[in-house]
């Protein structure tokens, strides 16, 4: 049996996502399946989880937006943007009683929505995944201790974080998956494999964040950061939040190799409570995300645009009408 496993790529829960998942596969009686892993982004040149990616008998999606495709036959996310029309989330519904399709906006990772789901509709135990899954959910849920945590990267697993989210690509995944499979997470970490492609990240991480402190502008309540005169070497979240803590949300314009993106979160260590959706805002300009965090990926000959719609949401985000005096 042949699997497909198209998954977010460049994405610490996205990897996290295809191990968990290869692993229930595996102990629901595909012990001998091969597994493809297909990464997916939503930038321009990156691949799409859709009908052409999926060329096996068994084809999932994982931590990405859904397809109605007829050969899709597993599903799971966590993304309240997760279904790009009302007819696609109809397929869905119509499909979840397969007992192959699962969507919850609750789950503050897909990787703990796999592991919750398998363990308790499957039996599967996935004690020796542990640590994986709660890496995975405090990343993607930004439960860090202060944001000095979440950008500090002198644990081994954080600077395996960055690896994924610099390197994380279909041949990356096809050397990583397999290894979080059969070694513990912190022993993966440690790995030559790991070690090596972070060490001229680290230097790359500096760069970045002395980017971000000479562009950064304060609209009030949201810092405001465009990134866009040349393409960025590196990126880092939350370093926004380290450099203004008092700050309530952050609106950052990059340019990446494929394009700008606008990326848009809220500090959870603000002492201020969320008072907006983000993933509805990105959303609306073909975006998404979840309430506290969302991108937007524009074409690279959109870069004008780009600009534009981040000034907008940053003024929208600090409570003020975009073009008033």
């Amino acid at each position: 049996m042949r699997f497909v496993v198209a998954t977010h790529g460049h994405c610490f829960d996205g990897l996290s996502s295809a191990v968990v998942f290869s692993r229930l596969m595996q102990q629901l009686g595909a012990t001998g399946a091969s597994f493809e892993y297909r990464t997916c982004g939503y930038g321009s040149g990156q691949a799409r989880a859709e009908d052409k990616l999926f060329t096996a008998e068994e084809n999932a999606i994982l931590d990405y937006r859904f397809s109605p495709s007829e050969k899709l036959t597993w599903y799971f996310d966590h993304h309240r943007t997760a279904f790009g029309s009302e007819a696609d989330r109809e397929v869905f519904e119509a499909r979840r009683s397969s007992g192959q399709f699962f969507f919850d906006a609750a789950y503050s990772s897909c990787t703990k929505l796999i592991a919750d789901i398998g363990r308790e509709r499957f039996g599967v135990d996935f004690s020796d995944l542990g640590e994986l899954v709660k890496w995975a959910d405090l990343v993607d849920s930004a439960r860090f201790a202060s944001p000095e945590d979440a950008v500090s990267r002198t644990s081994p697993i954080m600077q395996l974080v960055s690896v994924v989210e610099h390197y994380g690509d279909d041949a990356f995944f096809k050397e990583l998956v397999p290894e979080l499979l059969r070694r513990p997470l912190a022993e993966v970490a440690a790995s030559k494999a790991v070690t090596n492609r972070y060490k001229p990240l680290g230097k790359k991480h500096e760069r970045f964040v002395a980017r971000v402190k000479q562009k950064s502008e304060r609209l009030g309540r949201v810092v405001f950061v465009d990134l866009t005169e040349s393409v960025l070497e590196s990126v880092g979240k939350f370093v926004t939040y380290a450099l203004f803590p008092d700050s309530v949300y952050s609106v950052v314009v990059g340019l990446l190799k494929n394009g700008p993106k606008i990326s848009v979160g809220y500090n959870p260590w603000s002492g201020r409570p969320l008072d907006t959706d983000i993933s509805a805002i990105c959303a609306r300009y073909g975006g998404g995300g979840h309430p506290v965090v969302g991108g937007i990926s524009f074409p690279a000959a959109a870069l004008d645009e780009a600009r534009r719609v981040a000034r907008s949401i940053a003024t929208e985000l600090n409570g003020e009408v975009a073009g008033a005096a």
